[in-house]
């Protein structure tokens, strides 16, 4: 409290530089770490939300077909006896119900591409692509994993998309963080063996994604012996 004859209080000093700079940053790190958990809700312990990089060897994963009667999660044990990864390894689950991974990439090249349910339209885009593409590679396998959501939403957008590519769906999420799957369409690509060439995060249209298949197919053929 003054008097009415005492002098005005003088207005407090502006914060220095360094400490507006130092409030900006503490803002900027807190974006960074929301984006860092979202990207990151899908995965626990995988390689990244870039997906598996070249020379990388695809995780075996044994996962129910969507369009199939099969129910529970993902086979994704490399041991018998691994609890909620697996009894039997992944690589040894087969049947005309399930995607197997190991199955698949035996003495083949393979593409395999991940959505996410309620993705939108880039994700249903890419399968699309995948669709028309199949068609003029004959020796290249491919596939797509669906994380988690609705099962039966997936059921119907693989009928009414009319995906003839067989269709997993990972209803637990393990087989995402295997292969760290943070991005919709997430897609990799893979020679005989499983042996990783590169991963593409994002949309690739009809003919980026046929001209990567076309490398992939020549790439295989030159190795094979």
């Amino acid at each position: 409290m003054t008097g009415d004859d005492d002098p005005p209080l003088p207005a407090p000093p502006p914060d220095p530089p360094a400490t507006r700079r130092y409030g900006w940053a503490i803002g900027a790190i807190g974006v960074i770490a929301i984006a860092y958990i979202t990207v990151n809700t899908l995965r626990t312990d995988g390689p990244g939300a870039t997906g598996l990089a070249a020379g990388d060897r695809m995780p075996a994963f044994a996962a129910p077909l969507a369009l199939s009667r099969l129910d529970g999660d993902a086979n994704v044990a490399t041991r018998p006896g691994q609890g909620q990864a697996g009894n039997r390894p992944a690589c040894e689950v087969r049947g005309p119900d399930i995607l197997n991974i190991c199955q698949l990439g035996a003495g083949h090249p393979v593409v395999l591409v991940f959505r996410f349910d309620r993705s939108g339209k880039a994700c249903q885009d890419q399968l699309d692509a995948v669709e028309r593409v199949r068609l003029r590679h004959p020796g290249v396998r491919f596939a797509a994993v669906s994380i988690r959501g609705d099962r039966a939403a997936l059921r119907r957008l693989v009928r009414t998309r009319r995906w003839r590519f067989p269709v997993g769906y990972d209803r637990d999420g393990q087989v995402a963080n295997l292969y760290g799957v943070g991005v919709c369409p997430t897609v990799t690509f893979a020679r005989p063996g499983r042996v990783v060439t590169a991963t593409t995060v994002g949309l690739l249209d009809e003919r980026e994604l046929d001209a990567r298949v076309g490398a992939l197919e020549r790439a295989s053929a030159r190795r094979a012996p």
